[in-house]
C-alpha cells in the first residue's frame, strides 16, 4: 500500500491552468477571495497575500510592543521573522504546545504586545481558544492565530475573529486549503491594513494563486472535518499518543527510540512524494523524544479506514518491538 502526498485538487488546478492561459478573463478572483475569507473568519476585513510567512511579516510589523511565542507546538517562522523586525520576544511555556494564558502573569509584558501561536499545537492539540481569548483581551495583549490548520472549523472556535484579533494562514502545500502559494490574512481591526499598508502591497499574490484559493474554499470546512475524523479514529487505537483526548490534524507519539523507529515506520507505510512521518524533538511540533504522523499531508483517499488501519497496525507492531 502506497501512501499520496496531498496535492490540490483537479479543479482547482483546472480552474488556475484557465487563469493563467487566459481562458478565464475579468473575474477579480482577489476580491471574491477576501469576501468568502472575511465570512468564513467573521472578519471585516481581509486580504489575500504571497506566503503564509508574508501574512505572519504583516501581522508583526503591526504590533508595537512584545512578540510572544510559545516555547513549542507553533512555527519557526514566527521567532525568525520577530527578530527580523527588531521585536523583543518572550517565549512562554507551555505543556508540549498547549498554552496556559495564566503563564503570562509571570512576564512583564509591554503594552501593546502580542501572543502569535497555531490553532492546533503541533498540529496535533486544539488551542483552548476561548480561554487564551479571554486572558488576552482582558489584559490587552493582541491575539494572532495561524489558522492554516485550522481554518474551516465546523466548531466555529479556531480561525475565527471572535475569539482572535488576527488571522493568519497560508494556502501552500500540503495546508487544509491547498493551492502551493499564498496565504491571507484577516481581522476586524481596520488600523491594521491601513498601517501595514506597505508589506500589504509588498506581499500581493496574483489571480492565478487566488483562483485556486477560491476554489479550495468552497471545501475546506469538508477537509478539516475529514482530517479531524481521520486523527480521531487513529488516536483511539494507538497508545502514548501526546494530547490524545484533544482535537488535532496529526498524532504525536511519545517514544525515546524515536530515530530508530521513525526510520522503520518510513519503511513500513510508504509515499510517493513527501514524507509524512518524522521525528521529534522539533520545535514545530514538541521538544521531546517522539514520532509525528502528518495526517494532514496525506491525500483525502488516505483518510479511508483501509489507509488508517494499516498506520495503526505498523505502528502498534513497532511499539511492541
Amino acid at each position: 500500500m502506497i501512501f499520496e502526498f496531498k496535492t490540490p485538487k483537479d479543479k482547482t488546478k483546472q480552474i488556475m491552468s484557465d487563469v493563467a492561459s487566459g481562458k478565464i478573463e475579468n473575474t477579480n478572483f482577489e476580491k471574491k477571495c477576501e469576501k468568502k475569507v472575511s465570512e468564513l473568519t467573521n472578519a471585516e476585513f481581509a486580504k489575500i497575500t504571497s506566503s503564509g510567512n508574508n501574512s505572519i511579516f504583516v501581522a508583526l510589523s503591526y504590533i508595537k510592543g512584545d512578540i510572544i511565542i510559545p516555547d513549542q507546538g507553533g512555527w519557526h517562522g514566527f521567532k525568525q521573522i520577530a527578530k527580523f523586525l527588531g521585536k523583543n520576544i518572550i517565549t512562554l511555556k507551555t505543556d508540549l504546545g498547549l498554552i496556559n494564558p495564566n503563564e503570562l502573569d509571570n512576564h512583564d509584558i509591554k503594552e501593546n504586545s502580542a501572543l502569535i501561536f497555531t490553532s492546533f499545537a503541533g498540529y496535533a492539540a486544539e488551542q483552548n481558544i476561548k480561554s487564551i481569548s479571554k486572558y488576552c483581551k482582558n489584559n490587552g495583549i493582541t491575539t494572532i492565530e495561524d489558522a492554516s490548520a485550522g481554518i474551516g472549523d465546523e466548531k466555529g472556535l479556531l480561525g475565527n475573529c471572535k475569539y482572535s484579533d488576527i488571522i493568519i494562514a497560508s494556502t501552500g502545500q500540503p495546508k487544509i486549503i491547498n493551492v502551493g502559494s499564498g496565504g491571507f490574512i484577516a481581522s476586524n481591526d481596520e488600523n491594521l491594513f491601513s498601517e501595514a499598508s506597505l508589506p500589504l502591497k509588498l506581499s500581493k499574490t496574483n489571480e492565478i494563486i487566488c483562483s485556486g484559493i477560491h476554489e479550495e474554499l468552497k471545501s475546506v470546512k469538508n477537509n478539516l472535518q475529514l482530517t479531524v475524523n481521520a486523527t480521531d479514529y487513529l488516536k483511539k487505537y494507538i497508545p502514548n499518543t501526546i494530547h490524545s483526548e484533544k482535537r488535532g490534524v496529526n498524532l504525536i507519539i511519545q517514544e525515546d527510540n524515536a530515530k530508530q523507529k521513525t526510520w522503520e515506520l518510513k519503511k513500513q507505510l510508504p509515499i510517493n512524494k513527501s514524507g509524512f512521518i518524522n521525528k521529534c524533538p522539533n520545535y514545530n511540533r514538541v521538544k521531546t523524544k517522539a514520532i509525528s504522523i502528518e495526517i494532514k499531508n496525506l491525500n483525502y483517499n488516505c483518510l479511508e479506514k483501509e489507509y488508517l488501519d494499516e498506520i495503526i497496525k505498523a505502528v502498534n507492531n513497532l511499539q511492541q518491538v
